[in-house]
């Protein structure tokens, strides 16, 4: 495992270098998860080596950020632990098949959303348990408090951690979001939902994109990206691709089991 966050190291050095906007996340100011909360979360792996988040939302497939597969391709996920120290082989670790939205290019033009086909059924007990994601015609309210999970940095230039932490974040106003995008010269891509990073010292950083934006129960994001890999808040808010927005695709996939 330690050879594996070495790894993950130098993949956030890689990204620092290169990208102009961060993708995200571990959490900022946050706190290590109880063990009887988001039983949905998700290590996504290339070659046993954490590279993202995702979380499970029925007992054939994972949803994680399209970007997750841009530089190494996911070749597992494990479930049923916060602690990546703690992963049983053939309890936890899944293989899984790609299956990026069609429209996706990049994370910088939108549609960052990828959902992964378990290679078995995931077995559901108390340590493991979907979420439920929103439907189309969802509606979130400004300031609304919502949560964000994941594994990595907890500061900018930080250390990657292995116990899970948990941050809650405000949904931020749409219009208020683009127009300080706007400042430092960004136009956001459509369909994403503004949470966290602006107005307030909480957000996500770098390392573990597409974990799950969780208001009200319900998977309503999925971590995208942040401001030039800069997780010294408050910037600019953090963004999420939103997930009503790809529910009839979501939807296609689950009904067929494959893509």
């Amino acid at each position: 495992m330690m050879h594996g966050l070495l790894k993950f190291g130098l993949l956030l050095y890689l990204l620092t270098c290169l990208g102009q906007n961060a993708l995200g996340s571990e959490i900022i100011h946050g706190n290590k998860a109880p063990d009887d909360l988001m039983l949905y979360m998700v290590s996504v792996q290339n070659n046993a080596s954490h590279i993202c988040g995702g979380f499970l939302i029925s007992e054939n497939f994972v949803v994680t950020a399209a970007h997750c597969g841009d530089k190494r391709e996911p070749t597992s996920v494990v479930l049923g632990t916060h602690n990546l120290k703690k992963v049983v082989n053939n309890k936890m670790r899944y293989g899984v098949k790609s299956c990026k939205h069609p429209s996706y290019v990049n994370f910088k033009s939108g549609n960052d959303i990828m959902l992964l086909k378990l290679s078995r059924k995931a077995t559901l007990n108390k340590r493991m348990q979907p979420i439920q994601l929103p439907g189309p015609k969802m509606r979130l309210k400004d300031n609304q408090k919502c949560r964000v999970a994941g594994w990595g940095l907890t500061k900018t230039g930080g250390k990657v951690v292995v116990e899970m932490q948990v941050v809650e974040v405000p949904i931020i106003n749409l219009k208020v979001c683009k127009e300080q995008w706007k400042e430092i010269q960004f136009n956001l891509p459509d369909n994403v939902i503004c949470a966290g990073g602006y107005g307030t010292n909480k957000g996500f950083c770098q390392g573990d994109s597409g974990g799950p934006l969780v208001c009200g129960g319900k998977a309503v994001g999925v971590v995208s990206f942040n401001m030039r890999n800069n997780c010294d808040y408050p910037n600019v808010p953090n963004i999420y691709t939103d997930i009503s927005k790809h529910h009839q695709w979501i939807k296609e996939i689950l009904k067929k089991n494959d893509c």
